[in-house]
């Protein structure tokens, strides 16, 4: 084995490595039944990074103007707080939060039912604790979707290559 070759493998990390050998992980979702592509596939990870960042945002605003009265140190405490609760009330009634509706996002349970309030609840207080959704399985879920038995989703996108397109006035 060329030395360059090790090194890279090294580097590229375990999957690349045995992807190398031949071995085939398929793709993010497949495991779960979901597509490849288009609605229902597996939300990419920069989308639910930037939907996690626009809802910190606003409960960062709701948190300095209403409950923080100004006071910046205040606010911060009360972000995380504020954060919590609208997730779970968010994705416990509609199944998404704003930054996630903003983006094409949405919380579903792995059967494609709406995440029931108690799994919501759930995943929402892991999700708050942080290190469970930092630490990802082969299909890009966190430890608070496993636990909740969820999964986040594209609400639009490309229908994946196998699907034939939709036709206009189709019933």
């Amino acid at each position: 084995m060329d030395n360059r070759q090790a090194i890279g493998s090294w580097l590229s990390g375990p999957r690349a490595a045995a992807e190398g050998m031949g071995i085939d992980f398929g793709y993010r979702g497949e495991r779960l039944g979901l597509p490849r592509e288009g609605p229902g596939s597996i939300a990419p990870v920069g989308r639910r990074l930037a939907a996690i960042c626009v809802d910190w945002l606003l409960c960062a605003l709701i948190a300095y103007g209403l409950l923080a009265q100004g006071n910046l140190a205040t606010a911060n405490n009360w972000t995380l707080a504020v954060f919590t609760l609208m997730s779970l009330m968010t994705v416990g009634t509609v199944g998404m939060t704003p930054g996630k509706r903003l983006l094409g996002l949405r919380v579903v349970h792995l059967s494609g039912e709406r995440l029931s309030f108690p799994r919501s609840a759930l995943r929402c207080l892991l999700l708050a604790l942080a290190i469970p959704a930092l630490i990802w399985d082969r299909d890009g879920r966190g430890l608070h979707d496993r636990a909740a038995a969820a999964v986040q989703v594209r609400l639009t996108g490309q229908p994946a290559a196998d699907e034939p397109p939709a036709t206009a006035g189709a019933a």
